[in-house]
């Protein structure tokens, strides 16, 4: 039976924990923050403790609380869950009644572990919430073991979310991984690439290659990896990490190793080990440094073994907000104030990699409250958002964008995001809810902001219909930033920024610029991290009359200018003004030929 629920701020409340001058401010702090959770900025303000904060989202959720460190846990309950179960995603059976089990959490919704214990213990299991905290000295109290390591090193082959908390392997231990998992290989016995996988899939579940794997993936999340890319060569294995945009060779792999590293890769994200000859998709969980992350994983076969490429999606970059985008402030009020229209499209159009999806996460965190209803439908869905329904394309059950966008209109929808329109079926449903009186967020790939209209208009849409329901587009670039930590200033003549369409009144001017210096904290390169280059045109009367003539794209282009338009290269210049970065990257990111 549920417990009655009640709002975690009216628990509060009602305990006399806080009062209503402090939720207020901490509504106001968490409004100029774009902060998600109300309780964790109670818990950054110093109102509440986590445990004070973490009872009060169990009465909201009308669960149970566990103060795991002032109760007794019983032993029939430990008993009945292994300790690699528990370790693996930070879980502590506390009570056993019968045949139910009542589990200390600290995410309650993490359905892994919930049916991992439930097919490990035989019992119906009840979640508990419970400070995480309390939970791991909990696991260390009453189960003995060798920690984090236990729990990875017998990880069952459905399991997929490897915990990975304990300090950093280094450069160096990892070589000393790759050397351990050598020892015992003979390559030459490999006599052919059938030989060579039957062994790699029984030894993808003995512990050096485990711990191998995982340094892999726990060495790219440090190194703020948005990619790991594993690729067979004729004699070795490169691996190499996408960082900042720009792929880097992070270590070299020998032969024999390459089996069972890309066998434990697929059992690790639930692919068909056995299948080796057609392209596979898969998924694996991570924590890594209390932060949750997603991994898309894809494996195609090349002439020397299944490539593997996973897409590392940190969770946390779903709430990052448009004022960590790179955004100026004029794009930003601008952008602010398209979004709050009650009907309308706005697109964002660039190559893939761009941010496109950061930004229209960004936005849907901005508009997401109570009195809207925000559904999505995207292939596949990137980031789960709390309060608004997300639908996967899922082609072969014949769930398509047009088909989620049909079953939409029927769902009273204020807010409508469409992962990318990809064809006219889905451009003229899209149009439609948008004509009815709903707000429609969607991607198209084009290079440049007036070139959206052209590109709708070859699908074959009616320009009219383009001009009457689009209200803005945003192009967008990422250019990777200066490091703020190691840079140096350096004169350049104005005129050599003139193609960045910067005013040169007098050609022999010097203008100072940031460049980075190389340091062991950006790699040796001068840069560390991202900022987005951007190109916001906002519709007005007479490009929408443009449009429904179907002007070419250069008078487009002026329009918008005309307009207060400012084009991605400017948008570059200011950054590279305000020593963000530097020309050589907003050249590298934004120009294209014939530019």
């Amino acid at each position: 039976m549920a417990l009655p629920r009640i709002t975690m701020a009216q628990f509060l409340i009602q305990r006399q924990l806080i009062n209503n001058e402090q939720l207020e401010e901490a509504q106001k702090v968490q409004r100029q923050t774009n902060e998600p959770d109300l309780g964790r900025v109670l818990v950054n303000l110093g109102f509440v403790t986590e445990k004070d904060m973490l009872q009060g989202k169990a009465a909201e959720q009308g669960m149970p609380f566990a103060d795991v460190d002032n109760i007794q846990v019983e032993s029939s309950a430990i008993n009945v869950v292994p300790e690699r179960l528990v370790k693996l995603h930070t879980v502590l059976p506390v009570r056993k009644d019968g045949m139910t089990l009542w589990l200390a959490m600290a995410n309650t919704n993490n359905l892994e572990a919930l049916d991992a214990v439930r097919l490990a213990s035989g019992c119906m299991v009840k979640p508990v919430m419970a400070v995480p905290d309390a939970i791991e000295d909990a696991i260390r109290k009453y189960y003995s073991g060798s920690g984090s390591e236990g729990g990875s090193a017998t990880a069952p082959v459905a399991a997929a979310a490897p915990v990975m908390e304990s300090a950093a392997a280094s450069r160096g231990d990892i070589r000393a991984m790759i050397a351990q998992a050598q020892v015992g290989r003979d390559s030459d016995k490999m006599s052919s690439a059938e030989d060579a996988e039957g062994d790699g899939v029984e030894l993808a579940e003995q512990a050096p290659i485990i711990k191998l794997a995982n340094a892999v993936i726990q060495q790219a999340i440090l190194d703020r990896a948005s990619d790991i890319h594993v690729e067979p060569g004729v004699r070795s294995v490169r691996i190499r990490y996408r960082i900042d945009g720009v792929l880097m060779e992070a270590m070299m792999v020998p032969k024999n190793l390459q089996a069972p590293l890309i066998s434990r890769i697929k059992i690790m994200s639930e692919m068909n080990i056995a299948e080796r000859r057609v392209p596979q998709d898969g998924r694996i969980e991570v924590r890594n440094q209390g932060k949750e992350f997603d991994l898309r994983v894809s494996s195609i076969p090349t002439p020397f073994g299944e490539k593997i490429v996973m897409r590392i999606l940190d969770k946390g970059n779903a709430m990052i907000g448009l004022g960590k985008l790179g955004f100026t402030a004029e794009n930003q009020a601008k952008i602010e104030e398209l979004v709050s229209q009650p009907n309308g499209m706005f697109l964002c159009t660039g190559p893939t990699g761009s941010g496109k999806t950061t930004t229209q996460y960004s936005v849907l965190h901005i508009l997401n409250s109570i009195e809207r209803n925000i559904i999505t439908v995207e292939d596949p869905i990137e980031y789960q958002l709390n309060g608004i329904a997300q639908v996967g394309v899922n082609k072969k059950a014949g769930l398509t964008f047009g088909t989620a966008l049909r079953a939409f209109l029927r769902q009273d929808p204020d807010i409508i995001m469409v992962g990318e329109m990809r064809d006219l079926e889905t451009a003229e449903i899209a149009i439609e809810a948008s004509l009815t009186g709903h707000l429609v967020l969607s991607t198209l790939h084009t290079n440049d902001a007036p070139s959206a209209a052209i590109r709708m208009i070859d699908m074959g849409v009616e320009p009219y219909l383009i001009s009457a329901t689009v209200i803005g587009v945003l192009a967008q670039r990422l250019g990777r930033k200066v490091d703020p930590d190691s840079r140096e200033p350096y004169p350049v003549k104005a005129i050599d920024l003139r193609r960045f369409g910067f005013p040169v009144t007098d050609p022999d001017e010097d203008v100072t610029l940031y460049r980075g210096v190389p340091a062991e904290q950006n790699r040796m390169t001068g840069y560390r991290g991202r900022t987005g280059f951007h190109e916001l045109m906002i519709l007005n009367g007479e490009i929408a009359e443009l449009i429904v003539r179907r002007a070419p794209l250069g008078d487009l282009k002026a329009a918008a200018k005309a307009n207060g338009m400012k084009e991605l290269r400017e948008d570059g210049l200011e950054k590279v003004l305000a020593g963000i970065t530097d020309p050589q990257e907003v050249m590298r990111v934004v120009f294209t030929a014939g530019f």
